[in-house]
């Protein structure tokens, strides 16, 4: 029957849903652009078999958890450790068992628009969410480090679930909560590159927002870091109340100002 469709019907049926049996019927057409759509469509099922596979594999260490009788895992990340301006960012993120948003992975591999997309998702679907900060007059105080475990902290309180074990990447903090450091784990766990996605996500629009307040610096693109707009306009204009004081470039700044 395969064989009677031509071959735009045949593309359509294949591009609105892989079938096994519809590709198997195909194989011994003789047209060259059947063989073409064939093999198109099995390059592509694996390629989807692939990323269900890695996402699978992202899954592991909290299948563990659940397996373990823990049904409240929460992934844990930050982002804005290294800009001049604005404050730590850290997201938690409770993510049900049956999650399959394929596209969550480390939010750095994302771009910004479907950061922008899977956020909304995750807020939609996650059991909870919860946003802690630290901003830069606790990072001039403390130092980054200590500010982001207290960010995370602060994210991990604002949960409205109490999750029962966390996984963090590359962190510890002050719980009684069973953590699991984990190192890259924005990239090992979907909990965790969910985390970082809300996070960065969050993070860009309040640094957007900033522009606006303090234009000329284009923190709506750089998000703080020190890009050359940026550092011209330290230059320039000085330091803005959002600045971290202790980061050795607004720290020249700031002396150069008061001399």
């Amino acid at each position: 029957m395969a064989n009677k469709l031509t071959i735009k019907q045949i593309k359509a049926k294949l591009k609105q849903h892989y079938s096994t049996e519809l590709v198997a019927s195909l194989a011994a057409d003789p047209r060259i652009g059947v063989q073409r759509l064939v093999l198109q469509a099995r390059r592509l099922q694996e390629k989807q078999q692939a990323v269900q596979q890695k996402f699978a594999q992202r899954f592991v260490y909290e299948q563990k958890f659940w397996q373990a009788g823990k049904q409240l895992v929460a992934g844990i990340d930050e982002v804005g450790r290294g800009p001049l301006a604005g404050p730590v960012v850290a997201a938690a993120v409770i993510l049900p068992h049956d999650f399959s948003i394929l596209e969550v992975n480390d939010s750095k591999q994302l771009s910004p628009h479907l950061r922008e997309k899977l956020s909304h998702k995750i807020l939609a679907e996650a059991l909870a969410v919860g946003i802690g900060i630290a901003d830069n007059r606790q990072i001039d105080q403390l130092n980054i480090y200590q500010a982001t475990r207290i960010a995370m902290k602060k994210a991990v309180a604002n949960l409205k679930i109490q999750p029962q074990q966390l996984i963090i990447d590359a962190m510890q903090i002050e719980t009684a909560i069973p953590q699991l450091k984990l190192i890259k784990a924005d990239a090992k766990s979907n909990s965790v590159a969910a985390a970082s996605i809300v996070a960065k996500v969050w993070r860009d629009r309040l640094m957007v927002s900033y522009d606006e307040i303090y234009p000329g610096y284009g923190f709506a693109k750089n998000a703080g870091y020190g890009t050359a707009q940026h550092l011209a306009a330290l230059k320039n204009q000085g330091i803005t109340p959002i600045h971290r004081l202790s980061f050795a470039p607004v720290a020249k700044v700031a002396k150069n100002f008061s001399d």
